[in-house]
């Protein structure tokens, strides 16, 4: 099966982070269907995983403009959006951008920021925009978020709200290497020196190319038949505290079709859904006995809901 340019671009760049990443092909994947998608990913993972290295690598082999914000306690939502400072010399207030206008970010242990800083970030990611001091300022496109959370010590941490979630069209794990990959990447090269060695491989141009393009991908009636009756199968459970929004049924339907087209189809399969299903409704399907997201309800649900 021959492949567009802009596949055949997308699949050399999974190829590179596939070199800096080791072992996790399938995440990586999923991240990038994820970006395909316009979405947003949060990555909940234990200190050490990959995940700084993971957004780097991401934006170094598609070009993007990279920052990474630090989230702390004391930080400001102007720390992130940015000011405007009174120009002398010109009379009149000059807006000075802050890390959010990049093309990737990363917003690291994104709940040890307080609730005011959560949501000028999270309102930025809704809107693809930030307003200050009455004067609205475009995000660049593409504007991809990576968030990340430390599961374990959440002593002093602000967990993000379920209506914060959902802004998130996927939640991943990295997870521990396997044995082969933590061998060859104990006996490989240093992976700073990885990062800086590499090249883009296609331009923004390219991206967005790409995005339109899987965005396009076919779904048929039948399909969307399966994607309803999953989503159905959420909202009717009694265990869950609520369903999946229709928020969250769109961003399954546009994942599926990033997958589908970053597998070289020009149709979404009943597979596409399953395998991006997992990302898209972990982290929204709450336990009502427990008030957390249940990390294997939605492999119950793809086992449980035939496919028509």
């Amino acid at each position: 099966m021959s492949l567009a340019p802009a596949q055949q671009h997308i699949r050399q760049a999974l190829a590179r982070l596939e070199e800096i990443i080791l072992g996790k092909q399938d995440a990586l994947h999923l991240c990038m269907a994820c970006l395909l998608a316009r979405g947003h990913l949060l990555i909940e993972d234990l200190p050490g995983m990959g995940k700084t290295t993971l957004a780097h690598a991401l934006a170094r082999v598609l070009g993007l403009r990279f920052q990474r914000v630090q989230f702390t306690s004391d930080l400001l939502p102007a720390d992130i959006t940015g000011v405007s400072i009174y120009d002398r010399e010109d009379a009149r207030f000059r807006f000075h951008p802050g890390p959010i206008f990049a093309q990737v970010l990363l917003a690291d242990e994104i709940n040890r920021a307080s609730p005011k800083t959560q949501s000028a970030l999270l309102e930025a990611m809704a809107e693809l925009q930030v307003t200050v001091d009455g004067e609205s300022h475009a995000l660049p496109e593409p504007f991809f978020v990576i968030a990340t959370q430390n599961p374990l010590q959440q002593i002093g941490a602000f967990p993000l709200p379920e209506s914060q979630l959902d802004r998130f069209l996927m939640r991943l794990e990295l997870g521990y290497p396997d044995e082969r990959a933590e061998r060859a990447l104990l006996l490989g090269e240093d992976r700073r020196k990885l990062l800086s060695g590499q090249v883009p491989v296609l331009s923004v141009a390219e991206l967005s190319a790409a995005q339109d393009a899987a965005e396009k991908t076919r779904t048929s009636p039948a399909l969307v038949d399966y994607v309803q009756a999953l989503v159905a199968a959420t909202r009717n459970d009694p265990a869950f505290a609520y369903g999946l929004s229709p928020r969250a049924a769109l961003g399954l339907t546009q994942a599926s079709r990033a997958h589908a087209w970053l597998a070289g189809r020009d149709m979404v399969i009943p597979e596409d859904v399953q395998a991006v299903f997992p990302g898209v409704a972990g982290h929204r399907l709450v336990l009502r006995t427990s008030g957390r997201p249940d990390p294997d309800a939605a492999r119950r649900l793809i086992a449980a809901v035939a496919i028509p």
